[in-house]
């Protein structure tokens, strides 16, 4: 009978956790890299090239490939086999307490996202646990675990569907991609579950997001089941959307589709649909009861030859002399260096800012928009002689809701997040003649880089929330909505569509 001794557990959850937050999984590297070196679209190019710079930084930096470093996923297959030298702890213990000590480490400090009550205050646990933990029983002597980190932004596009029997998988996937937007920050993963009831088939697509990317394999050798021809059908069709890395329009939007099935009842068929960004996080291990498990890093040579520069077309813009004349001549899928000061502000501080409004109050001290651009992000603590952690944008369509507050109430010009804007927002945007522009998601310590001073403004208590002001030199973004309402997420992705020509573009 093997013993698996409680701290062995512990030490290898949070080694797992460490190295995932700046290591890409080589399989995804590589199908990243082939992916940018057939893709045509310019805007999608250039966003693959900085997700790779950024990784190859990550790995060097010892530093998270986003600022969102997720919310901590173990599978565990323990064989029946196993005696456990628990320590008095339970698994979840021993599972958690791995999580605390992989985000607290001082040398690699992960941001803490979790919030406690979160139907309520929403208060954050300062160490990102819990984790959601699944644990099967299986024959055996060993213990299996496979750690993952998604990041909200993906995790926020999942989708679930109860289909009659003779409905289409593929035409659900198909109608409902598009849906999701940019905010999973594509080029990643679609994992999907099909059958056995509701959670069976949602925890099915996460289970399917931790196998290795092999679609280019299945295509060369030819699909030898059902569900491997599915998988070739939804990659082709997918791509073929049109919408590409960061939605900017491209050929490449999904990196590969994984699918798992179970049996189900004879009236149902439920399908879920996760997505994986390209903060692709996991990793799989096996305790033996010899110690830890032992996790090889990956050779630097792994990393494509991409390195990333701003476009020469570039237009350098001095935030601290922005005009409203300078901002109208900005069109969807401009390139720009912002250089200035940047104020921060996501969820928690919009939802503040809108009750002290609301009120009739004055904002906080050194909380003025009055001709400024907002950054909505939630950085990574900093280390070491950093001004900033990664520091990636968030997504923001979870500020549509308060854009014309924003707009119309503080004064504010500009904002800058990832993924595209709704109806709503865009109209809002159009109607004070503001501007709305995207960094990578996917890039956040080279977005980092760009940062060179970061000061604390507003709502401390906020944590990662709280509303910082930065000062940035060269930040790369795109312009996204312009002054007229124009949309790059609109325009680039049904150009691509129309230029790959398998699905039909229909008139809006």
């Amino acid at each position: 009978m093997t013993t698996i001794h409680h701290q062995d557990l512990i030490a290898s959850i949070a080694e797992a956790l460490q190295f995932i937050s700046y290591y890409h999984p080589k399989d995804y590297i590589d199908a990243l890299a082939a992916a940018y070196a057939a893709e045509e679209s310019p805007a999608a190019k250039d966003a693959m090239a900085q997700i790779l710079m950024n990784s190859r930084l990550c790995a060097q930096g010892h530093r998270p490939i986003c600022q969102d470093t997720g919310i901590v996923t173990v599978f565990m297959k323990i064989g029946m086999e196993v005696r456990w030298d628990s320590g008095g702890l339970s698994i979840e213990d021993m599972v958690n307490e791995g999580v605390r000590r992989a985000y607290l480490d001082p040398d690699n400090r992960l941001r803490a996202s979790i919030l406690a009550d979160p139907a309520g205050a929403r208060s954050n646990t300062r160490d990102n646990t819990p984790a959601v933990i699944h644990m099967t029983l299986v024959p055996g002597h060993e213990v299996e675990v496979s750690v993952a980190a998604k990041g909200g932004g993906s995790e926020n596009k999942s989708k679930f569907v109860m289909l009659n029997p003779s409905d289409s998988i593929v035409d659900w996937v198909l109608k409902t991609v598009p849906t999701m937007g940019a905010g999973w920050c594509p080029p990643g993963m679609l994992g999907i579950g099909i059958g056995g009831t509701a959670e069976k088939a949602m925890l099915m697509a996460k289970e399917a997001l931790m196998e290795p990317i092999d679609i280019q394999h299945l295509r060369a050798r030819g699909p030898s089941n059902r569900l491997e021809a599915l998988r070739l059908e939804l990659y082709d069709k997918v791509n073929a959307l049109g919408i590409g890395a960061q939605g900017l329009g491209g050929l490449t939007t999904v990196l590969d589709v994984k699918i798992k099935d179970y049996p189900t009842h004879a009236a149902s068929l439920p399908v879920a649909m996760i997505p994986n960004c390209a903060a692709t996080r996991h990793l799989e291990f096996t305790l033996d009861g010899s110690g830890p498990a032992v996790i090889t890093p990956p050779r630097l040579d792994d990393w494509p030859a991409v390195s990333w520069q701003p476009a020469a077309d570039a237009i350098h813009v001095d935030l601290g002399r922005i005009t409203h004349e300078e901002i109208a001549a900005w069109r969807p899928g401009d390139r720009l260096l912002l250089s200035g000061k940047l104020l921060t502000g996501r969820d928690a501080a919009h939802k503040r800012i809108a009750e002290i409004l609301g009120r009739g109050e004055p904002l906080p001290a050194g909380v003025d928009f009055r001709g400024r651009f907002i950054y909505y992000v939630g950085p990574v603590d900093p280390v070491r002689d950093e001004v900033v952690g990664p520091a990636g944008p968030t997504t923001a369509t979870r500020m549509d809701k308060f854009t014309d507050l924003m707009l119309g109430e503080t004064g504010l010009m500009g904002m800058v997040g990832k993924a595209e804007r709704g109806p709503a927002a865009i109209e809002s945007i159009r109607r004070h003649g503001a501007v709305y522009l995207i960094a990578v998601g996917g890039a956040a310590y080279l977005v980092a880089k760009a940062i060179r001073a970061s000061r604390l403004v507003a709502f401390e208590e906020l944590g990662m929330e709280a509303i910082r002001e930065l000062e940035v030199e060269d930040m790369p973004v795109t312009v996204a909505v312009d002054v007229r309402g124009d949309s790059v997420h609109r325009s680039g992705p049904r150009e691509w569509r129309m230029r790959i020509g398998k699905i039909p573009v229909v008139e809006e």
